[in-house]
């Protein structure tokens, strides 16, 4: 009998990583040892599933914050507009990240989130996460590390557009994509960037024709290959030393 349960058990368990690694939710729950249980009621918690096209938003400035969201597929970017209707980009988020943490303290999302293209998302209500992280340990910690995570992210940010010229500016945010890229099982040295070169600008603090010609410049030095939006990665030592990693 207890044999025929522990089989079960484990079969369980294989559907629902299997499950989960399908819809970029492992970030959440398969690097911590759930019990059977615990992965059912996390799949019960991110059960709800919704698809954006291009330009649709996630949420608006001004929102009551209810969840997190896990991208499953696609990408995202973060907003806010000034009163003269231009756009600063704030971030960019891309499938096997959550997104929304930053409205966590405030209770109110302070800049909006579109599609970069058609993706998808598992909504994840907070006050449930919340609660079901104090009754597992193990995903409270893991929780905590992806905040943390953020915040470091953040805080590299705000380094990068404080003290690097420009061409380094550009050179750590291709280093970011790859490492994140690495991060999520993909190619460290293939990018595809679902964002334009002016978004790329707003988020770095430069003028679109800085951005493309750092871009020229890096291809010229055989740095990177630029096919449109897809950017091969040459000389990763190099673009590391230019930043001083």
């Amino acid at each position: 009998m207890n044999v025929a349960l522990n089989d079960i058990n484990q079969t369980e368990i294989t559907r629902l990583r299997v499950a989960c690694s399908n819809c970029n939710l492992r970030e959440l729950c398969l690097p911590v040892d759930l019990t059977p249980d615990e992965m059912t009621r996390l799949e019960e918690l991110s059960n709800q599933k919704r698809s954006y096209a291009t330009g649709d938003y996630l949420y608006r400035s001004g929102d009551r914050f209810k969840s997190l969201h896990a991208i499953r597929s696609g990408s995202f970017k973060t907003r806010v507009l000034h009163e003269d209707g231009r756009e600063q980009v704030t971030g960019f988020l891309m499938a096997g990240e959550i997104i929304g943490l930053d409205a966590i303290s405030t209770d109110i999302h302070t800049c909006e989130a579109l599609a970069m293209e058609d993706s998808e998302v598992c909504e994840l209500p907070y006050s449930k996460l919340a609660e079901l992280s104090r009754e597992i340990p193990s995903l409270q910690r893991h929780v905590h590390k992806i905040m943390s995570r953020e915040i470091v992210r953040d805080q590299g940010i705000m380094l990068l557009l404080g003290s690097m010229r420009a061409e380094e500016r550009l050179a750590a945010f291709l280093l970011n994509m790859s490492q994140r890229n690495a991060i999520h099982g993909m190619s460290a040295t293939q990018l595809r960037l679902r964002m334009s070169r002016l978004e790329i600008g707003s988020y770095l603090g430069l003028k679109l024709e800085t951005v493309s010609r750092a871009f020229s410049h890096f291809q010229d030095e055989g740095l990177i290959q630029v096919k449109a939006r897809a950017i091969e990665i040459l000389a990763l030592s190099k673009l590391r030393e230019m930043v001083g990693k």
